[in-house]
């Protein structure tokens, strides 16, 4: 099995998405009600200052029509519950990375958050996916940070994981990443403050096609995104930021769940074919966090 990291286009030598082994897709998410969520820790631009404008019953009502959208794509949606006190657990998305082995175990790495105040969010989830059947695991080294799901990404169906680092992640966690799944690793910079995670701003919609806002990369990621991807769609400024795009649900290649109010994003994921279901996160967007930062897909 592959299990090499990529960090320049030239290191690439001949690997495509087509020649790494098909995986299933997952049909399951795992959420954590909004009990206790409040835009309070300012790790984001989007969440300093917005505590006094988060509207908790509105945040509910949204959470609820996220679920209920994910139910009717055909998902089945597991609930952690929520930790009084962990007002950012709610995005749960961020607090471990899991996928199948080549065995078809499943995994679950745990993450290493990167700020004190969500570092007991990592205890939770441990204590969901033990319950659950998953071999868990920890990162080796124990001074890396890792913030799960919201940096690493599976690539849609294959055995290939895209991974992020610049802000909450470190570069060297995906080489350890790359051994325990036996799956190669690209991994990308990323350099604008306002997208501190890679799910903020890359979306793989499927095994060819991927939305990104590219003032996220540095130079080398764009070229690796650009060689391994034939069709790239590229968000706005003003919607990669309010909106978040590219922190999108997407569901089987072919349904996007999608922040309203995003007529450009929404108007190139049509005419790649995608059906595009609008949603309303915009209280947990205050936070950092859209709709793909509300779930996690797990198996």
């Amino acid at each position: 099995m592959n299990s090499t990291v990529y960090r320049s286009v030239e290191s690439l030598r001949g690997l495509s998405t087509k020649n790494c082994p098909a995986v299933p897709e997952p049909v399951k998410v795992l959420m954590c009600p909004p009990d206790h969520y409040e835009a309070r820790d300012a790790h984001s631009s989007l969440a300093a200052g917005s505590a006094a404008r988060v509207n908790p019953q509105l945040a509910r009502k949204q959470w609820q029509a996220l679920h209920d959208a994910l139910v009717s794509c055909g998902l089945e949606v597991a609930l952690i519950p929520a930790v009084p006190g962990l007002a950012d657990m709610v995005f749960c998305a961020n607090q471990s990375f899991v996928g199948l082995t080549p065995k078809f175990e499943r995994l679950c790495v745990l993450g290493s958050m990167r700020y004190p105040a969500r570092r007991r969010e990592v205890a939770a989830c441990e204590a969901w996916f033990r319950q659950a059947g998953y071999r868990v695991t920890a990162l080796k080294d124990k001074n890396a940070t890792f913030e799960g799901a919201g940096d690493a990404i599976w690539h849609p169906g294959r055995r290939l994981i895209w991974g992020g680092f610049g802000f909450r992640s470190d570069s060297g966690v995906y080489d350890e990443l790359a051994r325990l799944f036996c799956a190669p690793v690209v991994v990308l910079k990323l350099v604008n403050e306002r997208f501190p995670h890679l799910d903020t701003c890359f979306c793989p919609l499927t095994q060819e096609s991927v939305l990104i806002y590219p003032a996220a990369f540095d130079a080398e990621s764009l070229a690796l995104i650009f060689r391994l991807f034939p069709v790239i769609i590229t968000a706005s400024e003003s919607e990669a930021v309010r909106q978040m795009v590219c922190n999108a649900v997407v569901v089987g290649g072919k349904t996007v769940l999608l922040q309203r109010n995003a007529p450009n994003a929404a108007r190139h994921l049509t005419a790649l074919g995608q059906e595009v279901v609008e949603v309303d996160a915009s209280e947990f967007i205050k936070g950092g966090g859209g709709a793909r930062a509300l779930q996690m897909f797990v198996f």
